[in-house]
């Protein structure tokens, strides 16, 4: 998990432009580690996980990973991010299967998002009461993968996202 507190850490600071305070660590919980971090005054909280399986028949690729962030000042909760490693094809959607569930999150360069926050909230829902979720994706090389992520300990680090930011359980 080492590895994963360092590319949270690293993405919290991109984000920020490098002006986040320091990104405390609130745990690691199964699969998923749990953070947060001062964003001028505001408070920021994510959990992140990486796959536990990745497949494609790619030459290289950078970090994969899974993040839900709350932004409360900024009314952003429950914000789903697939970061894939690479720049996906244009005009392409990152397929993502979480038990029997079915979700397409539009693309932007190396990122997946939900369209809306209702998806982003069936999407917490679904990860809360599934074992795995599998995201599938083109590269902009044409290289289709998938990463399968486990979804192991992901309850417990969301609850210690919304704890630390201050949200009400449920």
């Amino acid at each position: 998990m080492r590895r994963i507190a360092f590319v949270a850490m690293i993405l919290a600071l991109a984000a920020t432009g490098g002006g986040a305070q320091e990104v405390k660590t609130l745990g690691t919980f199964g699969k998923w580690s749990a953070f947060s971090y001062d964003e001028g005054g505001k408070q920021v909280c994510y959990a992140a996980s990486i796959p536990i399986k990745s497949e494609g028949a790619y030459k290289s690729r950078g970090d994969v990973q899974a993040l839900i962030t709350h932004r409360p000042a900024e009314q952003a909760i429950d914000v789903v991010n697939i970061v894939a490693g690479y720049y996906y094809k244009p005009d392409t959607d990152a397929n993502v299967a979480v038990g029997s569930r079915r979700f397409d999150l539009f693309t932007v360069e190396g990122r997946a998002w939900a369209r809306d926050a209702k998806t982003d909230k069936d999407l917490v829902q679904a990860f809360i009461t599934a074992n795995s979720m599998v995201v599938k994706g083109v590269s902009s090389r044409g290289t289709p993968t998938t990463d399968t992520f486990s979804l192991q300990g992901f309850t417990a680090a969301y609850k210690a996202i919304g704890e630390a930011c201050g949200l009400k359980a449920g």
